[in-house]
């Protein structure tokens, strides 16, 4: 069947069907990493977006029950080049055209996704809808120019707190949800700690009364600064000097709650080669990276914090480290899942972290 890909500025593009059929409306971004297509279909921080895969072979590999990083897609659609049909992995369970009508996600495929990626880089992120049979050009077009990604955050975090257990539990870290992806928990599990997801909206006070070695604050989807609520608990949070450990939305929700402002980016950095220079140590690393948004770097407070990575790329603020509260932040994905895992040594600090508050205690 024919599909079509419309953009607000009124270019239609047509191509195949795949997945769900049907109507969707989202923001259309571009993600460029060669693999890990099923950690990127189920990463919460796509909520409300269309991603296009900038590598051109998709679905080769399959999908399987492991990859997931969380237990639902939030993505609004999906754009490949081309959709491997006939995938071949020892790890494969089922193919991606069958994945994506299981979770009711509209793809299309055989369109010019260079084109797509040029567009986005170009005029920066659009919104846009795809569209499979019959559809009212002036009713969509309507509905494209009117789509806002609202409640993000609210969409995707958990309803309530439950517990992952490592095999020999030697630190209590609550993970607060804005969208957190399993990767994170997994990584906090293989250092021995026992976490406890907590939803997004969860009070400061609740969360200090559950005895937390640490903190953490995951990704998520979104503006930032539609957050106002969680920002004005973690303004609260952080007086009680807790360890805190902020990646990419947490990141940028931790310096608004200490003054910082956020700005949005114009295409975003979503991919898993996005070179990062550590400040400290004047080392570069590879990262994977998914947001639309960044931390102004002059709003920062300089008596309170110091900028302590920047893009090598664009030079935007990719972590902060606090002086006068017990944190620090990335808006790259030390987890990875997918990416290089280069920056993991972050979870290392932030466990020498809660080592040091224990013998201040």
């Amino acid at each position: 069947m024919k599909a079509y890909l419309i953009f607000e500025d009124g270019e239609i593009l047509e191509g195949k069907s795949f997945g769900a059929q049907g109507e969707t409306i989202g923001e259309v971004v571009f993600n460029t990493s060669m693999t890990g297509y099923q950690e990127i279909l189920t990463d919460p921080s796509y909520c409300g977006q269309i991603v296009t895969m900038t590598y051109p072979l998709i679905g080769n590999y399959g999908v399987n029950s492991q990859d997931n990083e969380a237990e639902k897609s939030f993505v609004r659609g999906y754009i490949v080049r081309e959709h491997c049909e006939n995938p071949s992995n020892f790890r494969c369970e089922s193919n991606l055209d069958n994945y994506l009508k299981k979770n009711g996600i509209i793809g299309i495929c055989d369109v010019d996704t260079r084109h797509i990626t040029r567009k986005v880089r170009t005029h920066g992120v659009m919104n846009g809808a795809i569209v499979t049979g019959d559809y009212s050009e002036t009713e969509l077009m309507k509905k494209i120019k009117d789509y806002k990604v609202r409640l993000a955050v609210e969409e995707v975090t958990c309803e309530s707190s439950y517990v992952l257990e490592p095999e020999k539990a030697l630190y209590n870290v609550g993970l607060y949800d804005y969208g957190y992806k399993k990767s994170i928990a997994d990584c906090l599990l293989n250092c021995n700690c026992r976490v406890t997801i907590l939803p997004a909206f969860t009070k400061a006070s609740d969360a200090l009364s559950m005895g937390f070695d640490g903190i953490m604050l995951s990704n998520g989807p979104g503006d930032p600064a539609d957050n106002q609520s969680i920002i004005d608990e973690l303004k609260e949070l952080v007086k009680s000097q807790i360890p805190i450990f902020g990646i990419c939305l947490g990141h940028q929700l931790l310096a608004l709650s200490q003054g910082a402002k956020s700005c949005r980016l114009a295409f975003g950095h979503r991919g898993g080669n996005h070179p990062v220079k550590d400040l400290q140590t004047g080392r570069t690393f590879i990262t994977s990276q998914n947001h639309g948004y960044a931390i102004i770097e002059d709003s920062v407070d300089k008596d309170n914090a110091q900028v302590s990575h920047i893009n090598m790329n664009d030079k935007t603020v990719e972590g902060i480290s606090y002086n006068k509260i017990n944190a620090f932040s990335v808006q790259f994905h030390p987890e990875a899942g997918p990416g290089p895992k280069d920056t993991a040594y972050l979870f290392e600090r932030f466990i020498d972290m809660m080592n040091k508050n224990k013998s201040c205690v």
